[in-house]
């Protein structure tokens, strides 16, 4: 989406980026916890060396 947390992780994985935007939408509208999963995930992505 914003930070490339989504393509970022479907390259590390076998789901398309699609499926983890749609993921974190569903998230962030069942209660927001898809905002700090993606802030985390994006944590993650930027401290990561690969």
């Amino acid at each position: 989406m914003i930070l490339g947390v989504c393509e970022w992780l479907s390259t590390r994985t076998n789901f398309t980026t699609k499926n983890y935007r749609i993921l974190f939408v569903l998230l962030v509208l069942l209660g927001g916890f898809g905002i700090g999963a993606y802030l985390i995930l994006w944590l993650v992505k930027v401290l990561s060396k690969d």
